[in-house]
């Protein structure tokens, strides 16, 4: 018995290594069981990436800049929480193909100083500074891109608690309480002065430039403000050596040398339109129109001194104050293109932020729809040809917390 079974064990083991000699169609040296090796993992590494299963939370790849951008810009702005929401990203698509709006500002770094999306940037993950709320940025992007929306990354530069958290050498220090320095909301601010924290802030906005943001929005580029400033200690600047002016217009410099081609704008206070000086915080507008693309003073009529014009409630008057402060800001942007001495980097324009909010007086749809008409009306003052012309060439954003705007202020499509 035990020579037949051994007898047909030859005739398998004959069979077996006939076929595989000779057959390339049905068995191969991959067929052939053997241990884990270093083959395994050449193996697994050249599985083809269409094979592999798609993970449903990650994001698509990024994408290009919005192929025919609009001439001029009508935007509206919408936190990181917003953008996250796709009943909320529903709303800004449906207002803006009703209306004459065209773009949408989004928050991707704001007061809290956290990125709001997973990100391959080393030293936001290093300093743990993201809070992830937009969930896949550059699916949002071309969900947007798809409708013709331009898109704007918004980002709040030297007001950032996550970096002071976790590089406290880099903030403003309360000489009184031997501690970062906070205002009077309780937020710390980083030192103006610091290189590292241009470099960082430049390392984030290239990241969200190559997920196919359209812009980059520069927020709180400023001095600190709002506080006792008495009590502050600063770890890199020095007042006998630079004005607070002349490190704002280095870095302004600095953002358009390190990033060349990006369409920037910058956020500035409303009275820089009006005053000579810096306002104590480094900001002069007439520095930043060599270096951005869109200027964007903050002429919220809400926050305008008492007396302004004459007026004991400025946000009551939305019309006059954004006219004439919008008024002074292209004429001195007129000056400027026409001197013979100064630099021009970029053809700077001014897009001014507009308040659609309650502070001061009830922000209805003539307040709103009056302080859009002002930005046109100061733009055709100014320049040659009808107020038409004037209008086509004059941007705005507007600026509601809510994220939820009066649709009544707005024109039809």
């Amino acid at each position: 018995m035990q020579k037949v079974i051994y007898f047909f064990i030859l005739i398998f083991s004959g069979m077996g290594l006939f076929l595989f000699f000779t057959s390339n169609n049905n068995l191969s040296l991959s067929d052939i069981p053997k241990t884990a090796s270093q083959e395994d993992v050449v193996a697994e590494k050249k599985i083809p990436e269409q094979a592999k299963p798609v993970d449903p939370k990650a994001d698509i790849e990024p994408q290009k800049k919005l192929e025919n951008p609009p001439s001029v810009i009508k935007a509206i702005y919408s936190s990181a929480w917003s953008a996250s929401s796709a009943k909320k990203i529903d709303y800004f698509i449906n207002l803006i193909k009703t209306t004459e709006v065209n773009a949408i500002v989004v928050d991707i770094k704001d007061y809290t100083g956290n990125l709001s999306y997973k990100n391959d940037i080393e030293l936001v993950n290093k300093y743990g500074a993201i809070e992830v709320k937009i969930t896949k940025p550059n699916a949002l992007i071309k969900k947007l891109h798809d409708e013709g929306i331009y898109v704007i990354a918004r980002m709040a530069v030297f007001q950032d608690p996550a970096l002071v958290k976790a590089r406290p050498d880099l903030a403003l220090q309360s000489i009184s309480k031997n501690k970062p320095w906070t205002d009077y909301k309780g937020i710390p601010w980083v030192d103006t002065s610091s290189k590292e924290v241009w470099d960082y802030n430049i390392t984030i906005a290239k990241d969200a430039l190559s997920r196919g943001f359209d812009e980059i929005n520069f927020d709180y580029i400023r001095f600190a403000s709002d506080g006792n400033m008495a009590d502050i200690r600063y770890p890199f600047y020095n007042s006998k050596l630079q004005t607070k002016r002349q490190v704002m217009n280095s870095f302004f410099k600095y953002l358009r040398e390190n990033l060349p081609d990006a369409k920037m704008s910058a956020d500035l206070f409303g009275y820089t339109t009006l005053l000579q000086d810096d306002l104590g915080i480094g900001q002069h507008i007439d520095d930043a129109m060599p270096y951005f693309d869109y200027i964007a003073p903050m002429v919220y009529p809400s926050h305008y001194n008492k007396g302004f014009n004459g007026h004991t409630n400025p946000a009551e008057f939305p019309y006059d104050v954004v006219y004439t402060s919008m008024l002074k800001a292209e004429q001195r942007l007129n000056a400027f293109n026409e001197s013979t001495t100064t630099i021009k980097i970029v053809e700077s324009k001014f897009r001014p932020w507009l308040q659609d909010f309650d502070l001061g007086a009830d922000y209805d749809a003539a307040k709103v729809r009056a302080q859009i008409q002002a930005t046109y009306d100061a733009a055709s003052t100014t320049e040659a040809g009808s107020p038409a012309e004037a209008s086509a060439k004059a941007g705005w954003m507007l600026w509601a917390p809510t994220n939820i705007y009066t649709k009544d202020a707005l024109l039809s499509e």
